[in-house]
């Protein structure tokens, strides 16, 4: 785990405050919205760039945990998710879509840590982040059209074009950058790699940072309904927790296995969602500030599973 890992977390919540106090001059204030969009699309491209996909097929080398996940993760969990935001948040249309945002997104960077951390299966982990990151680009406009579509009036079209524009161009940039460099491994695994692995989370701090600027006085006065959302994302968490550990134990994984798999549904990619939320709702900054708190929450939630995992250890 590597510095910015370590303290992700307190680089967020530094952002936030940063950003609050930028938002107080009419210069950042005004010019800031301007700069979100390009920080998380150089985020994006660097998260894209260190997922090579030629490694797909590894994850087809143990059926019963793709199926096990993959159902988790892009049936149960979309489902789950606006049912707790139907119980929770029906009082805060924006944050519940922000919620079913976060929720129904994969992660597939961090968790590796968290992963290496519980002793778990990492090689297996590692091997599902292709089919993560390609079925939830496909299935992000499907789940905002249907599950956002039942909270409030919500555009196919806008959300096609974010998701080209947001998704498909770094995702289509990075892979064109891999081919490019396919003759010069060197210079693409020792430099380029390794620095954007590194800068994501500099990026993503940027955007956030913009964001707060631009729109702060807004989000200040919303900040209480913040609180809404904690019960819904711990109930998120706890539960996934349960239902991963069922399944695990009834097809019969091992401890390391059953770890992958705990961590790769609980663990979400807020910054994805964030970048479609900021091109898709922009008049909406209670979407995206939902989609900031969450890593507030899920990051010390993570490191608790982590030891948690740890300590049933020995029981495998």
């Amino acid at each position: 785990m590597n510095f910015f890992e370590k303290f992700q977390t307190l680089i967020i919540l530094f952002s936030v405050g940063i950003g609050l106090l930028l938002g107080q001059f009419t210069f950042f204030k005004t010019h800031a919205e301007a700069v979100i969009l390009p920080f998380l699309v150089f985020m994006l491209y660097g998260l894209f760039l260190t997922i090579p996909l030629k490694n797909l097929k590894d994850a087809f080398k143990n059926i019963k945990f793709l199926s096990a996940s993959t159902i988790i993760n892009f049936i149960w969990t979309p489902v789950f998710a606006w049912g707790l935001g139907a119980v929770f948040l029906s009082d805060h249309p924006a944050l519940w879509i922000g919620f079913i945002m976060l929720m129904v997104t994969p992660c597939t960077d961090w968790y590796l840590v968290f992963t290496s951390i519980a002793k778990g299966n990492v090689p297996l982990a590692t091997s599902i982040l292709p089919i993560n990151l390609i079925l939830q680009v496909l299935l992000l406009p499907i789940y905002l059209f249907i599950f956002a579509g039942t909270i409030e009036s919500v555009s196919l079209s806008t959300i096609i074009e974010s998701i080209i524009f947001v998704l498909l161009l770094p995702f289509t940039l990075a892979h064109l950058t891999r081919f490019l460099l396919r003759k010069k491994q060197v210079l693409l695994k020792e430099h380029l790699i390794p620095f954007f692995s590194s800068a994501q989370i500099g990026f993503l701090s940027l955007a956030i940072t913009a964001m707060f600027a631009s729109q702060g006085s807004y989000l200040m006065s919303n900040l209480a309904v913040i609180y809404v959302l904690i019960i819904p994302v711990l109930l998120y968490f706890l539960f996934n927790f349960i239902i991963s550990k069922l399944i695990g134990k009834l097809l019969k994984f091992s401890y390391e296995d059953t770890v992958s798999l705990n961590l790769t549904v609980i663990a979400r990619n807020s910054p994805v969602a964030l970048a479609i939320a900021v091109t898709a709702f922009p008049d909406q900054p209670l979407i995206a500030l939902a989609l900031v708190i969450g890593p507030l929450i899920e990051l010390p939630v993570l490191a608790a599973v982590s030891q948690v995992l740890l300590q049933t250890r020995k029981k495998f």
